[in-house]
């Protein structure tokens, strides 16, 4: 058979490079990349590289928590948003937790304010790990 893990439509993460814990994730199979809502992005440079400061809202039950983070800016991509508008977005690289598994994704950060889920988890960060059952919500717990 397979040892990939069932997953629902919605799940839990920890991002524990930017210290979220318990984050709700939209899982979507139709989406190449993960995209994370952030606010406030700046640029700065550290060496020489690039890196971003940005903001996020890991509780979307109370906006007024406010975790600021910075990561290195591994590259922009052009990206459709599910309005089918094109944007130019930062590309990251952080850790993924989900259930007892850990490994590195890319993350394209975006203004998701509009939208449900603070994350979408696209099928490149899931890809080989999980099979994905829409019909169900939060089969790893918490």
């Amino acid at each position: 058979m397979t040892d990939k893990i069932l997953i629902g439509a919605l799940e839990h993460c920890d991002l524990p490079d930017l210290g979220i814990t318990a984050l709700n994730i939209r899982v979507d199979t139709g989406a190449a990349t993960s995209s994370l809502h952030v606010d406030n992005i700046e640029e700065f440079e550290q060496g020489d590289d690039l890196w971003i400061r940005f903001d996020i809202h890991p509780d979307i039950h109370d906006v007024k928590k406010l975790k600021r983070c910075e990561a290195k800016v591994e590259g922009q991509r052009r990206v459709k948003s599910s309005t089918a508008t094109r944007q130019k977005r930062y590309v990251i690289s952080t850790d993924i937790k989900i259930a007892d598994l850990r490994w590195p994704i890319q993350l394209t950060l975006t203004d998701r304010s509009e939208m449900t889920y603070l994350m979408l988890f696209g099928r490149e960060a899931m890809a080989g790990k999980f099979i994905v059952d829409p019909e169900l919500e939060y089969l790893l717990g918490s």
